[in-house]
């Protein structure tokens, strides 16, 4: 339904028609030498390309990084036991300090809890050296063509049809990782992961947290990308809920709609001014509810500003009423009076995203043998079991170093073919150097 945007085309132009080459890839099997065609492709002789499907050598995709950030490297490489390509994530630094330990394992943890068609599913860890050497992790997930972002920047067309459908699959993704307890804090279009037929999984939980039944206890408030933070957070407040991710969607909806970041300034301080000039300045009890003192008394200084809802229209000619109703209902500056997930999925606006979704996309509906289409009974499954998150008292970074070691050493048992790091392979060298992004590539928020 939706075409690769130019990045994706350009990202995957690189071929090599080598057959040497096919035996180079980063990952090994544990098991087996290097230097073995088994250990490289396992039970697959012939090279895959990004799709998973079996190519010839025209379609070869050699391994290649494929993005980084703060906190981790991504490369699309081949799996040797299946020849599938997957995506290997590198976490180099893994536990320089107690909040970065805390922030691998916590994503390693939600990464193989989760289990849901529009959350990233991990694959596999791969095999950790002993303890005293482990500084480094490796996962690996299923590879998908791009992300959210790339389609948004890119020259492609975007209808309402595939609006509806990206929003549907966030917010049923948001739906389950909602209901294990969580807050996901960093959505993003660069965190919405996406293929060419508009399949969409959240990925990235590095900020993710239990959401803390006593909601008097205060809580980080440095998360959340600024241009998709909700007012709540602009304005320092300690206690927030997952109506954060909400709003967040909101963001991303106006953003599909206009192709323009909806609120982009250069730091908080102006980034609430955007907000209130759009939304109205809110009530001075809905601004000291979820504000501190400092930015309550900034805000109520201002000039008091009216509604200017009816500029939603202006996003897109083609947006419908009930298109900018959702809208205008996920950007509510108060989270409590926030639309909830359950209820924007009830939207009138999704209905045909839902529709679409469940006729051809989704794998929870089936195709029985007479030939039709035989739907699930619950279209937006909820978490079944609460997310554990006892990891988050340990103390020390060697603490969870140690706790980590044994989650992966207890995962490996149950798994009959590890993996490991190939050094003999083309693009070891680029791979073992390659590093999270540096301090000035990622942006930093003014303050109050």
């Amino acid at each position: 339904m939706l075409n690769r945007s130019k990045e994706i085309v350009n990202n995957m132009s690189g071929r090599v028609a080598h057959l040497t080459d096919y035996h180079n890839h980063i990952l090994s099997t544990a098991h087996h030498s290097h230097n073995s065609p088994a250990a490289l492709y396992g039970p697959t002789s012939q090279p895959l390309n990004d799709n998973g499907d079996v190519s010839d050598k025209e379609d070869y995709q050699p391994d290649r990084p494929i993005g980084y950030g703060a906190f981790g490297v991504v490369w699309a490489v081949t799996d040797p036991r299946n020849g599938k390509r997957v995506a290997l994530k590198k976490l180099p630094n893994a536990f320089s300090s107690t909040v970065a330990a805390r922030r691998v394992f916590r994503e390693l943890r939600m990464l193989f809890h989760f289990r849901h068609e529009n959350i990233l599913k991990a694959i596999d860890i791969l095999q950790p050296p002993h303890i005293s050497l482990f500084h480094e992790i490796y996962l690996i997930c299923e590879l998908m063509q791009s992300d959210l972002h790339k389609i948004i920047v890119s020259p492609q067309p975007i209808s309402q049809d595939h609006v509806k459908i990206f929003i549907y699959q966030i917010l049923r993704g948001l739906k389950y990782i909602h209901s294990s307890g969580v807050i996901h804090r960093d959505i993003k279009p660069g965190n919405l992961l996406v293929n060419s037929n508009c399949a969409l999984k959240i990925c990235d939980f590095g900020l993710a947290r239990k959401l803390d039944p006593n909601t008097q206890v205060n809580m980080t408030r440095e998360v959340v990308t600024q241009y998709y933070r909700a007012p709540e957070l602009l304005a320092l407040s300690r206690i927030y809920t997952s109506a954060i991710d909400i709003w967040s969607v909101g963001c991303i909806f106006g953003e599909l709609l206009s192709r323009k970041i909806l609120f982009q300034a250069p730091g908080p301080i102006s980034q609430i001014d955007l907000i209130i000039d759009l939304l109205g300045t809110p009530s001075s009890a809905d601004i000291r509810k979820y504000a501190s003192d400092i930015a309550s008394t900034y805000i109520l200084k201002q000039p008091k500003k009216p509604s200017a809802l009816s500029a939603l229209y202006r996003l897109n000619s083609a947006a419908s009423n009930e298109a900018i109703h959702l809208l205008s209902r996920l950007l509510v500056w108060n989270p409590d009076k926030r639309i909830s997930v359950t209820d924007a999925l009830n939207h009138p606006f999704l209905d045909e995203g839902r529709l679409r979704y469940h006729s051809c996309m989704c794998t929870c509906c089936v195709i029985t043998p007479q030939g039709t289409r035989q739907h699930t009974n619950d279209f937006e499954p909820v978490c079944r079991v609460p997310f554990d998150d006892l990891y988050e008292d340990l103390t020390s970074s060697q603490a969870v170093k140690e706790s980590i070691h044994k989650y992966i050493m207890d995962h490996q048992r149950n798994n009959s073919v590890p993996l490991c790091i190939n050094s003999n392979s083309v693009a070891y060298k680029n791979f073992a150097s390659s590093t999270v992004a540096n301090a000035h590539e990622v942006s930093v928020s003014q303050v109050w």
